[in-house]
């Protein structure tokens, strides 16, 4: 079994890791820095309390995640059209379900307020060891500035995700704000381009003042900070500005410069960023994998690090099948689309179909398929994690809806059941696999997109970075050698070649990110971004309709479910200050 003693988060989580409680507004726990009249001065100024206060910060955003609130967000990516809710059932986690159909979500729905109450949490933890940090003498801690940006990277972080669910949201960037002055804090102080800058200013300071490479693989480098003030800028370039709609009114190029400055190859190189050789490598739990070259920053989990479980991934605990015997009680959330399978068929010359994968269902006799297809999905007459032990059928084992979801896994979440990476605890299933918030591959897709939309003569490069992606899909097979004579199934992966138009680039970039990145929950995030969400997924319901009863009253109402609504209770909590998102809620 892993012990990854020697990475922060497993360290703080030994060290201060302490509950999360709900609360009702983000003033009830972001007050005064420190405790008064608990701690003398000489005592916030020694350097080992500091490292504890950091630590501390860095262990909220593995204990104030759980199986319902993912920092992860993958079950808020059920609103895409890579994945089903999965589960029992529509009333098995109902709150997802109305996500997932966009309709019936309520202000008043647990799960929304739940996931606000959490990151405002990690939020407080990193401005109370900000306060202090700030005010530490350089000569008697010559660390302050690079601790300085490690919370201001996790701080950028929390926001970063907030936005992404939330699009209004209040921003906690002053450390020294006393309890009535958070009460007076309103989530539309700055607009939607303004927020995004806030969030990049904090990465901006990460980059300035973090090295390029970390002892403890927990902290940010400054390619984990470069590449987080790409994504940023990337989600800022597609303005939304528009106070009464969330539809993207233009694309700001100078923002797109920012993301090719950040995407450097050589910045990259200099923290030992590079591609793995093999594109399921970043989802083994091994210690030879974890923390290999394509992971740029990693939540960092273990076992056999002295607690009860281990610092064990639970936020994954509903993804994991129900085996019988060996994952009673797995819960089966979170199952890939037929969309999605649909999606890696591959034409004779090894390019997906683009416009017309989903004519027909991918049939495993016939079709050929991008070979990261079979490292994504877990799909009937295939072994389940490469184990032959387990092979996946049609049947209630793989499926606790019979079939209402379909039958497929995820497999990027999920491990060998006996690997010894699958561990037991109160009533879930954890791992102690690390869940990379950034890798490189993302990183050349970034770069790639960025390059596209400035349309400034260097399409064939963006071309070339797509291609990178494609060659070491081509190469990914340790694990599925024997897949084409064992099972039959066909595997075709080829690069691009010849020149496209900006259009036909793009349709591209946009494909590969979703073969890519498909069930990293970044699929519902891009389509917002990209102003595609209304139109995809009314398609997406539509077509899924016929198989799928679920979606037969799923609706996308635009200017309004791209965003989550702000929960009933943090505006019942803000003394007014709160304003709801659009849409009616």
């Amino acid at each position: 079994m892993k012990d990854k003693r020697t990475t922060i988060l497993a360290a703080a989580v030994l060290t201060l890791a302490t509950a999360v409680f709900p609360l009702s507004s983000c003033s009830d726990f972001l007050g005064s820095p420190r405790p008064q009249g608990v701690l003398d001065d000489e005592q916030v100024s020694n350097p080992e309390y500091v490292e504890n206060l950091v630590i501390s910060a860095y262990a909220i955003f593995i204990s104030a995640e759980d199986i319902n609130s993912s920092f992860s967000l993958w079950n808020y990516d059920v609103r895409s059209d890579d994945a089903y809710k999965g589960g029992n059932g529509t009333e098995d986690g109902d709150v997802f379900h109305a996500l997932e159909v966009s309709t019936g979500i309520m202000t008043t729905a647990w799960n929304i307020s739940d996931i606000w109450q959490r990151l405002y949490n990690a939020l407080s933890r990193v401005n109370t060891a900000l306060a202090v940090l700030e005010n530490m003498d350089e000569d008697d801690y010559p660390l302050k500035n690079q601790r300085i940006g490690e919370m201001r990277f996790l701080r950028g972080h929390g926001h970063f995700l907030l936005k992404q669910l939330f699009k209004r949201i209040v921003f906690v960037t002053d450390p020294y704000l006393g309890t009535e002055e958070y009460n007076n804090l309103s989530n539309t102080t700055y607009t939607n381009d303004e927020g995004w800058q806030l969030i990049a200013d904090d990465f901006q300071y990460a980059f300035d003042n973090l090295p390029a490479t970390q002892a403890d693989k927990g902290r940010p480098t400054k390619a984990a900070a470069a590449s987080y003030l790409a994504k940023t800028y990337l989600y800022k370039a597609y303005r939304q500005d528009n106070p009464d709609s969330h539809a993207v009114t233009s694309i700001d190029k100078e923002d797109l410069k920012k993301v090719v400055t950040y995407t450097e190859k050589s910045i990259m190189t200099a923290s030992g960023v590079a591609l793995e050789p093999d594109f399921n490598n970043n989802f083994r739990p091994e210690p030879e994998y974890e923390n290999g070259p394509e992971s740029i920053w990693a939540m960092q989990y273990s076992v056999n690090d002295g607690t009860t479980n281990g610092n064990c991934n639970w936020s994954i605990g509903l993804i994991v099948p129900n085996i019988p015997g060996v994952t009673d009680g797995g819960c089966d959330f979170y199952k890939p689309s037929q969309n999605l399978v649909n999606a890696f068929k591959t034409d004779a010359d090894g390019h997906p179909y683009l416009d017309d994968f989903n004519n027909e269902d991918y049939e495993m006799a016939t079709d050929y398929a991008d070979p990261r297809l079979f490292l994504t999905v877990g799909m009937p007459g295939l072994p389940f994690e490469f184990n032959t032990a387990y092979k996946m059928t049609e049947s209630s084992t793989w499926s606790r809806s019979n079939g209402l979801y379909g039958y497929y896994v995820s497999l990027k979440q999920n491990v060998d059941p006996d690997s010894g990476y699958l561990v037991k605890g109160s009533g879930w299933w954890g791992t102690p696999m690390n869940h990379i918030v950034l890798r490189y591959s993302d990183v050349l897709l970034m770069r790639a997109e960025a390059l596209i939309r400035l349309n400034d003569g260097r399409i064939d490069e963006a071309m070339g970075l797509i291609n990178e992606v494609r060659n070491r899909a081509r190469q990914s097979t340790s694990m599925i050698s024997d897949y084409e004579a064992e099972y039959g199934v066909h595997i075709g992966v080829q690069p691009y070649s010849g020149s496209y138009s900006q259009e036909e680039a793009l349709k591209r970039l946009k494909f590969e990110r979703r073969l890519e990145l498909a069930m990293e929950s970044d699929r519902f995030f891009d389509l917002v971004r990209w102003g595609e969400a209304a139109a995809v997924l009314n398609k997406y319901y539509r077509e899924e309709a016929n198989d799928c009863t679920i979606y037969s009253s799923a609706s996308f109402t635009a200017d309004k479910n791209e965003y989550l609504p702000i929960p009933f209770a943090q505006i019942s909590a803000s003394n007014g200050h709160y304003t709801q998102n659009i849409g009616n809620w």
